[in-house]
C-alpha cells in the first residue's frame, strides 16, 4: 500500500494547514454582511466563482504538491486579490495549531484533550484556550482553524473520542459554542465537526450510522444545534460516514433541511478531507470540497462547471456557495485583519493550557484524605511507569500538537505504514518525576518504568507513596478493543497497591478505563490528556497547590457489557480504516437506535445500571452541600438553589441540575435522566451564594412530529453531585407546548 492510498482514506478530517498570502482589502466597517457577501458574488467572474469551491491539501508528499503560496498545513483555498478576498489558509486545530505531518517545524502551544477541557464544566476556560490558539494560529499566517469537535461520545472506544467534549448534548454544545467564539473573537474562522453521528474511527468512512430522527434531534444534532448558536461557526465540516444510507456531505436532510432550513445557518459547508465522492454533493448542500487531491476528481471545478453551464439549478447553487463562503469570511472579519507572521509567546500561551489541565483534572478516589500530599511528612515517594521520566501523552493524528522543541518522544504505529508516525504515541516535554522533585525538593523520588513488576512492587515497599502513572493511546484512525488499560498496565497497579497500602493512580487516558484494582488504591486522579504543562498541572494537584475542581463528562462503564453494544461495530468484519486497502472497504450499519437519545448516564439510567463512575463526579479537598431548590415563576423555566462550602479551605462547586421524570415515564421504559442546566461557582471556606439556572426548554421536551413536544403534566427536577447521586428534587405542572426548531 502506498502512502497515497493511505492518505485516502486514513487522514483525518482536514490532516494538515494551509497558507494564505497577506493579501486583503483596506478596512472597511461591518454594516450588512449579507449584503456586502451578495454584491461580491456579482463582481466574482465565472472561473473565480468555481475558485472558492475547492482546494488542495497543503503538503507535499507522496505525489502530492502544495500550492505555492500555501503554508504547510490541512488545506488552501486560493483567494481573489482584485477583490481583497484572501487566500484561506486552514490548520487542524481542535487542541493547538496542529504539526501538519511534521512539514512545519515551528511548534505550537498543545492544550489537554477535548475531555480535559470538558472535565472543567466551564465555558469562560474553553473560550480562553480557544482565543490562545487562535492567536497562534494568526501568528503563523492561518486564518481558518479546523476546530469544533463536538461529537458525541456514543462510543466510548473510539479513537478520537480524546478530542471531544463528552456525552451529554447541553455541555457538549455549550463548550464548543465558547471555544468557537474565542476563536472567532480573534478574527480567525472556526469550523464545526463531524456531521453528524462520527462517532467511531472503525469504518468511519463508510459505516451507515442508523437512528430515528426524533433520537438524533434529541442528542447528537442538539449538540450542533446549541454549538452552533452559541458559537456562530463560520463552518461546518460534514463528516466521513452515512447517516442512514446517505454520506453525511451529501445528505440533504442533514445539509439542506436540518442545518440550513431548520436552524437557518448562513455559513458554508466544507467536506473532511477525501469524503466528497460526486458533483452532485453540491444540490445536496455541500459548498466546499477540501483535500481534493485525495479525492477521485476535482468534483467542484470541471464537473461542476459543466452542470451549471447545463441545468439552472447547479448555477444556483454556485451563487449561494459562494455568498456564503464570503459572508462568514466577512462576518469573522478574515478580510480586514490578516494573519501576520509574528513570534509567539510560549511561556505565556503555556500558562492558558495549564490553567485548563488544572481545572480539568478528575479527582475519582480519596480514601482517608491520602490527597494532597503533605511534603513536609513524606521522606520517600516511588514513581512508576506511564513514562513519568520523559513526559505526558498526547492523543494521535489530526488534532496532534508538537511544542517548540518537538516531542519528547514518539512511537510509530502500523508497522511500517506509511501514516505510522501520524497515529503514533507521542509525549509532550512536561516531565512528571521533574516537576514533582521541583515541588518537593526535600522528599527523595525514586523512580521505575514499570516494565518489571517486580520492581515495581520493591521500590513501592521502600517508599512511603507509590503514585503509578498509567498511560491509554488513543488515536484517529484507530478504535481500542477494549476498556482495560494495555501493555498489563492493571496488574502493575495491582501489584504496586498491594505492596503499599498509599497508592495513588494517576490516569493519563484518551478515554474511560475499568479499573480492576480500584479498591486497593489510597486515591486515583484522571489527568486525561494534559497538554503543554500537564505535569505542572498534575503535581499541583496532588501537593494541594490546587484544589480539584474537574467533574467527569462522560461515564465509566464497569465493563463493556454496559454498553448498547458491547462489540464495537466493524470489528468482526474488518481492520480499521487506515490499516485497510479501500479497495476492501464494506460498509457496515450501526444501529444506534439501541440507545436512541439515552447516550452514556442515560443509558445507564434508564437501564437501572451502575457504572464505575457517573458523568459529572468529581472530588475535592473541600466539601460542599447545594440545597434549598426553588423554581420560580414564568417561563422559561428558571430555578434557584444555595450553595455552600462547608469545608475549611476555597474550592469550585459544580451546581448540576436533572430532569428525573417527565410524564408518562413507566418502569417498563426505566428512569429518565438529563442534564437541564449546569453552573460552576468558587466559595471560600464558609461562604454560602444563592444561584439561579434558566432551563432550555428543548431539555425538557421531546422531537416529535416535525418539532419540539412537550407533553402537560408532572415534571420531577433535581440537583445532583453527579447524573448517578441526585437530590433536593421539586416537582413542576408544565403545559402543552409545541414549536418549530
Amino acid at each position: 500500500m502506498n502512502l497515497r492510498s493511505a492518505l485516502a482514506y486514513a487522514l483525518a478530517p482536514a490532516l494538515f494547514a494551509a497558507g494564505l498570502s497577506a493579501q486583503a482589502a483596506t478596512p472597511k466597517p461591518i454594516d450588512d454582511v449579507d449584503a456586502r457577501a451578495a454584491a461580491l458574488v456579482q463582481q466574482l467572474t465565472a472561473d473565480e466563482r468555481l475558485s472558492l469551491l475547492h482546494g488542495p491539501m497543503a503538503v507535499t508528499m507522496a505525489g502530492i504538491i502544495a500550492p505555492r503560496d500555501a503554508i504547510p498545513g490541512a488545506g488552501h483555498i486560493a483567494g481573489i486579490p482584485r477583490l481583497g478576498i484572501p487566500n484561506l489558509a486552514e490548520t487542524d486545530a481542535s487542541l493547538g495549531v496542529a504539526w501538519a505531518l511534521g512539514q512545519r517545524k515551528d511548534g505550537a502551544t498543545a492544550l489537554p484533550s477535548g475531555l480535559a477541557m470538558a472535565s472543567t464544566w466551564n465555558p469562560a476556560l474553553l473560550r480562553e484556550g480557544g482565543a490562545m490558539i487562535a492567536r497562534e494560529a494568526h501568528s503563523k499566517g492561518f486564518n481558518v482553524l479546523l476546530a469544533g469537535g463536538v461529537n458525541l461520545v456514543r462510543e466510548p472506544r473510539g479513537g478520537r473520542t480524546f478530542e471531544y467534549l463528552g456525552e451529554d448534548p447541553l455541555l457538549s454544545g455549550t463548550l464548543a459554542g465558547a471555544a468557537i467564539a474565542g476563536i472567532q473573537s480573534e478574527h480567525v474562522i472556526s469550523t464545526v465537526k463531524h456531521f453528524a453521528l462520527n462517532a467511531q474511527e472503525t469504518g468511519r468512512n463508510h459505516h451507515d450510522a442508523r437512528i430515528a430522527e426524533s433520537a438524533a434531534r434529541e442528542s447528537d444534532l442538539l449538540a450542533f444545534q446549541l454549538a452552533i448558536e452559541q458559537g456562530q461557526p463560520g463552518s461546518v465540516m460534514c463528516a466521513y460516514n452515512r447517516v442512514n444510507g446517505v454520506y453525511a456531505c451529501r445528505n440533504d436532510f442533514l445539509l439542506n433541511r436540518v442545518l440550513k432550513q431548520d436552524w437557518r445557518y448562513k455559513g458554508w459547508v466544507m467536506s473532511d478531507w477525501g469524503a466528497t465522492h460526486g458533483v452532485e454533493y453540491a444540490l445536496s448542500g455541500l459548498d466546499q470540497q477540501s483535500g481534493e487531491q485525495i479525492d477521485k476528481a476535482v468534483h467542484f471545478l470541471a464537473p461542476l462547471r459543466e452542470k451549471a453551464a447545463q441545468e439552472p439549478r447547479y448555477a444556483a447553487r454556485i451563487e449561494d456557495m459562494n455568498r456564503r463562503i464570503l459572508r462568514s469570511l466577512l462576518a469573522v472579519g478574515v478580510d480586514r485583519y490578516p494573519p501576520t507572521l509574528r513570534p509567539i509567546d510560549f511561556t505565556t500561551n503555556a500558562t492558558v493550557s495549564e490553567h485548563l489541565a488544572r481545572n480539568g483534572i478528575v479527582l475519582l478516589r480519596n480514601e482517608g484524605k491520602a490527597l494532597p500530599l503533605d511534603a513536609a511528612r513524606i521522606q520517600h515517594i516511588a514513581v512508576i511507569g506511564g513514562e513519568a521520566d520523559t513526559g505526558v501523552p498526547a492523543g494521535g493524528g489530526s488534532s496532534h500538537v508538537q511544542g517548540e522543541a518537538g516531542p519528547a518522544l514518539s512511537r510509530p504505529l502500523g508497522g511500517g505504514n506509511p501514516m505510522g508516525e501520524f497515529f503514533g504515541e507521542h509525549f509532550h516535554r512536561s516531565v512528571p518525576l521533574k516537576a514533582l522533585a521541583a515541588r518537593a525538593p526535600k522528599v527523595k523520588f525514586a523512580y521505575r518504568d514499570g516494565r518489571h513488576v517486580e520492581d515495581a512492587v520493591l521500590a513501592a515497599k521502600q517508599a512511603d507513596v507509590a503514585i503509578v502513572f498509567a498511560t491509554q493511546l488513543t488515536t484517529e484512525g484507530l478504535d481500542v478493543p477494549g476498556l482495560s488499560l494495555p501493555d498489563g498496565q492493571d496488574a502493575l497497579i495491582a501489584a504496586v497497591a498491594a505492596a503499599n497500602p498509599r497508592t495513588i493512580v494517576v490516569l493519563e487516558t484518551g478515554g474511560p478505563v475499568q479499573m480492576p484494582w480500584l479498591t486497593q488504591t489510597a486515591a486515583v486522579i484522571e489527568a486525561w490528556y494534559p497538554g503543554a504543562r500537564g505535569a505542572e498541572a498534575i503535581t499541583a494537584i496532588l501537593f494541594g497547590d490546587a484544589n480539584p475542581s474537574g467533574r467527569l463528562p462522560l461515564s465509566f462503564p464497569s465493563s463493556v457489557s454496559q454498553l448498547p453494544r458491547p462489540v464495537l461495530p466493524g470489528t468482526e468484519a474488518q481492520d480499521p480504516d487506515f490499516r485497510d486497502d479501500p479497495a476492501s472497504w464494506q460498509g457496515f450499519q450501526i444501529d444506534y437506535d439501541i440507545e436512541g437519545s439515552d447516550i452514556g448516564y442515560r443509558w445507564h439510567a434508564r437501564r437501572g445500571q451502575q457504572p464505575l463512575f457517573w458523568f459529572g463526579h468529581g472530588l475535592s479537598y473541600t466539601s460542599f452541600e447545594t440545597s434549598g431548590l426553588t423554581v420560580l415563576p414564568g417561563a422559561p423555566l428558571r430555578v434557584e438553589a444555595t450553595v455552600r462550602n462547608t469545608g475549611d479551605r476555597a474550592g469550585e462547586e459544580l451546581v448540576q441540575l436533572y430532569l428525573q421524570s417527565l410524564p408518562g415515564d413507566s418502569p417498563a421504559r426505566g428512569a429518565t435522566r438529563r442534564l437541564i442546566a449546569y453552573e460552576r461557582l468558587d466559595l471560600a471556606p464558609g461562604e454560602s451564594r444563592r444561584i439561579r439556572l434558566t432551563v432550555d426548554p428543548r431539555l425538557m421536551a421531546n422531537w416529535s412530529d416535525g418539532g419540539w413536544q412537550q407533553v402537560a403534566g408532572r415534571y420531577r427536577i433535581a440537583l445532583g453531585r453527579s447524573a448517578g447521586e441526585l437530590h433536593d428534587s421539586v416537582d413542576i405542572t408544565l403545559p402543552a407546548r409545541r414549536w418549530a426548531d
